[in-house]
């Protein structure tokens, strides 16, 4: 995996009276452990990878509660382990990345919440919105609505974190209904301490074991007995729930001396919104608010006396709501009108409908409000005063720059074996013509950016090759799907492959098999050989393919580029129909480098001899035209003046940051460019027959340049 959590899983170990110091994703583990959690579930995803990561290294922890950990091949199947509370009190938890990850899990979530639970149920969700995110923007509010499951957001402070972990379980029980918490990114990484409870064996797990099965045909999602869940969510899980939620105060309120005004926000707003009041004078660094605040740690569902009250005696009062639909201004609104309470509503008409909130655009908005609702007690030309001196050093920052700053996307790592790829379609677009590609979630969608621009849609993880189903029949020359190795067992081979060969598509596809899901920080995958208890599990991607009946299938290792554009034109020309497949395979480079780095930095330290290859260019060959940076894309391949000062255009050059890869060269190749680039060996502990060819090559290169 990309981090190691050895040594930190210790902290889960903590017990009563015990402080633990640490990141959030470890929090949420010991208050899961604190919890009696009987099983845990997951597919990693941004910003929750880690907590992947986490229960991996602690296993030895989970075994000793006989708590069960899966690493699940995607978000359906670990929704659906789930199952096991829908029988026995069973306390089980399921972790994946939001929106997109709760999207394929929908099938099972929907089934989970009709069927209804006895033991807990916490659904933990990376909430990955706004322009930071990877992903589509939605949100996880509307799902929740739609199922009638409760969805915690909880006050990023970790002591109230563990906290709600703990009473989720608790509202889950006494509603019988699934809960929904989702966590941004800052809360997952910040860090803080609390006091620990010691860890709770579950009462139902691997040390605790059922004698006999539960059989209840009420709990089974078919007619007649759905539409009896139906009717049970309206007339008890969602009563009990609000009463939980009202007689545990899982929501808080923080009084305020301004109180004809106040803000009612979503629970991982907090820190921001109490950072906006601070910069507007409203509020100290101790957190003390002049400003009411409704802080909703349960967004969904509301509880109609608390916002009652709250707004009683307000003039006005702002809903900090991030994304839309405005789906709690809306609830608000109704919940005051139905009271008889005339308190303004303002939310949207002052924040941006749609955004991730950060500190400039909560400044903003939330000094507009006050501008506008005009509290007693409050100088507004003070407030006013923040916001406009953010606006003249912004402004001052431009006109001292003279221009826009250059964005900067994200781009392949240094080495990433995924780039030789798609330089071969390049050279194959150059003899064949433009081809429709197909492109899918992962390091690879970063091919759709400069230099490469190669991706015609993306639709979601594993999709590449469904996607092109509809647009291969209609196109000149076959399409070309992309699919990585972690797409391919997470949805790939049953929704894309099974499909393609049971309906005889004569298209392409590139499997990137590189070792890992990569872009969450190599996990473990089916075909990387093993799991995360390093258990071999003897899977491959060819195993799987011929499995289904695919029979044109070529392996070929990506950084050869010149095998890998043979290959891609043959399948895009054979005449042979149905679907041709290309298994794309090195290792993910950043893997590899966390790998042999701590191997080579032993063996220099016992004295051995290391040798290290580096690419370079010789600066007098190079014509200055770039066609390898443009058909490479290295970031460690970058340019450098003419050190001839009768030629004006820069040369090529390869940084420090090379890794020796070779693509470069590869590519020139490949692409009958010129041939100036150049491959050494950098000598590390060398021996003394090193030393000789070293003096011998050196004597010979010098004669070489002084000949006439």
């Amino acid at each position: 995996m990309e981090r190691s959590f050895a040594k930190e899983v210790q902290t889960l170990k903590l017990g009563e009276g015990d402080v633990f110091h640490g990141e959030g994703i470890l929090a949420i583990t010991k208050a899961l452990l604190q919890a009696g959690v009987s099983y845990v579930g997951g597919y990693q995803g941004a910003p929750v990878s880690h907590l992947i990561d986490v229960l991996a290294d602690a296993q030895d922890i989970l075994d000793d509660l006989g708590v069960h950990f899966e690493a699940c091949a995607n978000e359906a199947a670990a929704a659906a382990i789930c199952g096991a509370s829908i029988n026995y009190p069973m306390r089980g938890a399921a972790v994946w990345k939001s929106t997109v990850g709760t999207n394929v899990a929908s099938d099972a979530l929907s089934n989970l919440a009709s069927a209804g639970v006895k033991g807990g149920v916490l659904i933990i969700l990376g909430e990955d919105y706004g322009e930071g995110s990877s992903i589509i923007q939605e949100r996880s509010h509307a799902f929740a609505m739609k199922s009638q499951m409760w969805l915690l957001d909880p006050r990023p402070h970790l002591p109230r974190v563990v906290d709600m972990v703990e009473r989720a379980y608790e509202l889950s029980e006494a509603s019988s209904t699934p809960v929904m918490m989702e966590f941004r990114i800052r809360a997952c990484h910040m860090h803080g301490r609390f006091e620990t409870r010691d860890n709770k064996a579950p009462e139902v797990s691997r040390r605790q074991l059922l004698q006999d099965p539960d059989f209840d045909i009420n709990r089974i999602c078919l007619p007649p007995a759905t539409y009896g869940q139906e009717k049970h969510k309206i007339e008890h899980r969602m009563p009990a729930a609000l009463e939980f939620i009202r007689e545990h105060r899982l929501n808080e309120f923080f009084d305020g001396p301004r109180a004809d005004v106040g803000i009612i926000l979503q629970g991982g707003l907090y820190n921001s919104v109490l950072r906006a009041l601070q910069q507007l004078g409203l509020a100290d660094v101790q957190g003390n608010s002049q400003i009411p605040l409704a802080v909703l740690n349960v967004t969904y569902p509301l509880v109609p006396g608390e916002i009652s009250d709250f707004c009683a005696g307000k003039r006005s009062v702002l809903v900090v709501e991030e994304g839309q639909p405005a789906f709690l201004e809306q609830a608000i609104e109704s919940i005051l009108r139905r009271a008889d309470i005339q308190t303004t509503v303002v939310g949207k008409d002052v924040l941006p409908m749609a955004g991730e909130y950060v500190a400039e655009v909560l400044l903003n908005g939330v000094g507009k409000f006050i501008e506008g609702a005009v509290p007693e007690g409050v100088d507004l030309q003070e407030v006013g005063r923040t916001p406009a001196e953010v606006a003249r050093i912004r402004q001052e920052a431009a006109t001292a720059l003279g221009q826009t700053v250059p964005t900067r996307p994200p781009t392949f790592c240094t080495g990433c074996p995924e780039r030789p790829v798609f330089s071969a379609i390049k050279l194959v677009e150059r003899d064949l013509g433009k081809i429709h590609v197909a492109a899918d979630i992962g390091c690879h969608t970063f091919s759709t950016l400069a230099p490469f621009n190669i991706g015609n849609s993306v639709l979601g993880y594993g999709l590449g090759l469904s996607s092109a189903a509809a647009v291969g029949p209609a196109m000149s020359r076959r399409v070309v799907s992309i699919m990585g190795d972690g797409g391919f067992w997470h949805n790939g081979l049953n929704s894309g492959v099974s499909g393609a060969v049971f309906n005889q598509t004569d298209g392409v596809l590139v499997i990137m098999n590189n070792g890992y899901t990569s872009a969450t920080g190599q996990q473990f995958i089916p075909s990387t050989g093993k799991n995360f208890r390093r258990e071999p599990t003897g899977m491959t991607i060819r195993k799987a393919l011929e499995g289904l009946g695919v029979s044109w299938l070529k392996t070929v290792t990506t950084y050869r580029v010149g095998q890998m554009v043979k290959t891609l034109r043959d399948a895009l020309t054979t005449s042979e129909g149905g679907l041709k497949v290309i298994i794309a395979e090195s290792e993910c480079q950043l893997a590899r480098q966390r790998r042999i780095k701590p191997e080579i930095r032993e063996q220099l330290k016992r004295g051995e001899r290391v040798v290290r290859t580096k690419f370079g260019v010789d600066e007098d060959l190079c014509t200055g035209d770039h066609s390898c940076i443009r058909l490479s894309g290295c970031p460690s391949l970058t340019v450098k003046p003419n050190p001839d000062p009768l030629r004006v255009d820069p040369v090529a050059h390869v940084n420090d940051g090379c890794v020796g890869c070779g693509l470069c060269g590869e590519v020139a190749d490949a692409a009958v460019l010129c041939p100036s680039f150049y491959r050494a060996e950098v000598v590390q502990n060398p021996r003394p027959v090193d030393r000789i060819m070293y003096a011998l090559r050196s004597r010979f290169m010098k004669r070489e340049s002084a000949a006439p």
